[in-house]
């Protein structure tokens, strides 16, 4: 016979990755410290295997991010179930889904999808942003059940669909240009003026300043600005030149105030939808959202070549 996973010890485990702490795992749960330890002792007894790592914050170990896994499903699947015996209950609990997802898709499809999930489901929804080259991480630790990413590939237990394509130009307003590159974007003209990036994991421009030169620029001066947003709107302020999603200027028309600095270089970044190889129905919901937005909003990779 198989091992009987605790309840209690499930949710004790589930608790602690995200709160990050025994202590914080303890006052959310209402039971003393030392019953939180003991439930995650008997817990990795039982499984014979390390399930945490006990840092600050506390990290699920790979093996615990299996398991991370399972208990999310099986929330889902509850709920499922609940709603479906159920159906015309309307004060019952929400259920907390995570979801990781890039800043610029955020500020720019990703809002229809947040429409069309929480006006039909009962879900009480977190998105995490981070950059599109590491939200994988998030799903393979089990704290999101979704994420949209670069990488095409996906890990083992999970599986990848193609969204679309995200464009991005290079922008500024035209008294920058005429500042900073009266002949055009030069190695000379790039090492004096600042460019604004996302944040430090942000690596499209110096995507583009390789495309542009054959070579890696690597001491340029930079604005980091970790808002879709903001960054758009410190280009139009005129404070910097750098790289945004054409569907985000397109859709401010003349009114950006913005033309494009390398016109010839346009970056082309291919976007996936990641998730549980066994969703859930309710995993099925957030997936069937997520493709159908996507795909009236991003460019085919064919559309582009």
């Amino acid at each position: 016979m198989g091992v009987m996973l605790d309840r209690d010890q499930l949710e004790t485990f589930a608790t602690i990755v995200a709160e990050g702490t025994f202590e914080r795992a303890a006052v959310v749960l209402n039971v003393s410290r030392g019953a939180v330890s003991q439930r995650i002792k008997l817990l990795e007894e039982a499984l014979a295997t390390v399930l945490l790592v006990r840092e600050r914050p506390v990290v699920p170990t790979p093996a615990g991010e299996v398991l991370l896994r399972h208990v999310k499903a099986v929330c889902m699947s509850e709920q499922a179930v609940m709603t479906a015996l159920r159906p015309v209950l309307r004060d019952g609990a929400f259920l907390p889904v995570a979801v990781a997802v890039n800043a610029d898709s955020l500020a720019t499809w990703f809002p229809n999808v947040l429409r069309s999930l929480l006006t039909r489901c009962r879900i009480a929804l977190e998105v995490i942003v981070d950059d599109q080259a590491h939200t994988l991480t998030r799903l393979t630790r089990g704290e999101v059940i979704g994420c949209v990413s670069t990488e095409c590939r996906p890990p083992a237990g999970f599986q990848a669909q193609a969204l679309g394509t995200m464009e991005y130009r290079c922008y500024a307003t035209r008294d920058f240009i005429s500042q900073h590159f009266p002949q055009g974007l030069t190695v000379a003209a790039v090492l004096r003026a600042p460019a604004v990036v996302f944040n430090r994991k942000d690596t499209l421009h110096d995507a583009l300043l390789q495309s542009m030169f054959g070579f890696a620029v690597e001491r340029y001066s930079r604005h980091y600005v970790p808002a879709s947003g903001t960054l758009l709107q410190a280009l139009r302020f005129g404070v910097g030149y750098g790289l945004a999603p054409v569907i985000q200027v397109e859709a401010l028309g003349s009114e950006s105030g913005l033309v494009e600095v390398a016109s010839a270089h346009p970056l082309a970044v291919d976007l996936y939808w990641h998730r549980w190889e066994h969703e859930s129905v309710l995993s099925q919901e957030v997936t069937k959202a997520v493709i159908e937005h996507s795909a009236a909003a991003l460019r085919s990779r064919s559309a582009l070549d």
